[in-house]
């Protein structure tokens, strides 16, 4: 994995610079920052708020176990299916304007969503949905990387982005089990005035985007068809695949048609006058590893949330908002951490903060295999949950940097597209292989089964977090081999052949 070895964010050397100037922003930095980082909480928050509501949906529609999974899944689809399209239009068309045209449809779906008569109109409508925030997510942190210098205001203003996103997921839990009780409807309808307070604010504070040049512009509408339906076919068979089998013929096929249309996406780009996704993008080992460290990232941890949701609720009896306040640790942990996360990059580089983070992650998770039939919340799981809220925000914040380290302005949005593909994708291949490993057990006939399926499941995780934490360690010692005692670069310096410095010390 490619992680730059102990790159100071700083501008200066760690040997010679003393400790970073004071990062002092005005009333209007910090208005725009608290508009793009609600939109990013927003993205979470809709994901865990209806993922709990699901339940009350699947009663009052009569619908399925299998139908009422693409409750959830449907946004997913969405989400990671455009995200690649929906980063290279923010660099097109103007991130502010595709942000904005994001949080209009975000504010569509959630409407119909919560005004849905059927169990179908809510799957359409959480489709709606995962698509706006494919436009917000990259697009956002896009603004944020144009409008924050690169080095400890980008760092600090990434790392506050990244415990909002945090917090969204964590008081997500918290806020959808109090709105399920009053009606699954709120967990929809919610989403609206918060849409519309971050589009109004946006309009007023995020700077407009650069006048185009007037040359003609090629938007590579073959390109963004087939990897859009490319992303979609392998979202769809990722999600599909622990129902239908691995090995099916109907997963085979549509893993086959994805890689088909991958394929042919490769060979457009590399005939396209302005390609969708350069190819030469993806040969930046930075980004790509800090895109599989995002997998990991989200992926056990939404993994873990979703063993820890089972056993406490299905397996102990515990009522939604008991399991809500449960997980609430972790989001008090990263709101105190993730701000203060970015300075610490200055002084360490983005190797130890990954390292670190992924470590601690896979010891909360051996932690947390010692749950058994009465384990007490206090000495079993709350040891887990504090890692977890101290590992996140460095390992994360260190990612979303790494991404767009480097970077061509014309391509932030497309290198945070990138980025957050991982992110998703992660997200649904780690939880497809959790739940594969836990089998089908109920908790509610076959408790001793169910915890072995728990203890499986987790195991699953370890190894992930455990195996990236290694990945990582390795990747950095083989670059500082190669590199020798060459002194430590600076973001923005190029080397003899114009290649990025950051990205020549990169593995």
């Amino acid at each position: 994995m490619a992680i730059a070895d102990d790159v100071p964010q700083d501008g200066a050397s760690p040997a010679k610079g003393g400790p970073p100037a004071p990062v002092r922003w005005g009333l209007r930095e910090w208005a725009m920052l608290l508009v793009v980082c609600g939109a990013f909480s927003l993205d979470a928050l809709d994901n865990i708020m209806v993922g709990i509501a699901t339940p009350q949906i699947k009663d009052e529609f009569d619908m399925s176990t299998s139908a009422a999974q693409w409750v959830v899944s449907a946004y997913v689809l969405g989400f990671g299916g455009f995200l690649l399209l929906g980063g290279r239009m923010s660099d097109l068309l103007g991130k502010r304007r595709v942000f904005l045209v994001g949080l209009t449809v975000l504010a569509a779906g959630s409407l119909a969503g919560g005004l849905a008569t059927d169990g179908l109109m809510v799957i359409i409508s959480r489709l709606v949905m995962g698509i706006g925030a494919a436009l917000t997510a990259p697009s956002a942190l896009s603004i944020v990387v144009g409008n924050f210098p690169e080095g400890p205001q980008r760092n600090r203003a990434i790392g506050i982005y990244t415990a909002c996103g945090a917090v969204g997921y964590s008081i997500g839990v918290v806020v959808g089990g109090a709105l399920t009780q009053a009606s699954w409807r709120w967990t929809f309808m919610l989403s609206v005035p918060v849409a519309i307070a971050a589009l109004i604010g946006a309009l007023l504070l995020v700077p407009k985007d650069q006048p185009h040049d007037g040359s003609k512009r090629h938007y590579d509408s073959a390109g963004a068809v087939t990897v859009t339906a490319a992303m979609l076919l392998l979202v769809y068979g990722i999600v599909q695949a622990p129902s239908e089998g691995w090995l099916s013929g109907p997963t085979l096929g549509v893993f086959a048609a994805a890689a088909l249309l991958l394929a042919a996406f490769a060979l457009i780009e590399a005939r396209a006058p302005q390609p969708l996704l350069r190819l030469g993008l993806l040969r930046n080992k930075s980004l790509v590893g800090a895109s599989l460290i995002a997998a990991a990232i989200l992926g056990t941890y939404m993994s873990y949330q979703f063993v820890g949701s089972l056993y406490l609720q299905s397996y102990r009896g515990w009522s939604p908002m008991e399991m809500a306040v449960a997980f609430l640790p972790i989001g008090l942990m990263i709101f105190t951490f993730a701000p203060r996360a970015g300075n610490w990059l200055g002084r360490t580089g983005l190797r130890w903060p990954v390292f670190g983070g992924m470590l601690a992650y896979a010891v909360a998770f051996l932690l947390f295999l010692r749950l058994g039939e009465g384990s007490s919340y206090w000495t079993m799981i709350l040891p887990s949950m504090l890692l977890i809220g101290i590992g996140f925000p460095f390992a994360f914040t260190a990612a979303n940097v790494q991404a767009t380290t480097g970077v061509d302005e014309s391509e932030q949005g497309l290198a945070a597209g990138i980025l957050q593909t991982g992110y998703q994708v992660g997200a649904a291949v780690v939880l497809a292989v959790v739940t594969v490993r836990m089998g089908d057990a109920d908790a509610s006939s076959e408790p001793a089964r169910a915890l072995t399926g728990y203890h499986h499941g987790t195991w699953v995780i370890v190894a992930i977090a455990a195996a990236s934490a290694l990945a990582v360690a390795i990747a950095a010692g083989a670059a500082r081999l190669r590199t020798g005692t060459t002194p430590p670069t600076t973001p923005g310096t190029t080397t003899p052949d114009g290649q990025p410095a950051e990205q020549a010390t990169a593995s």
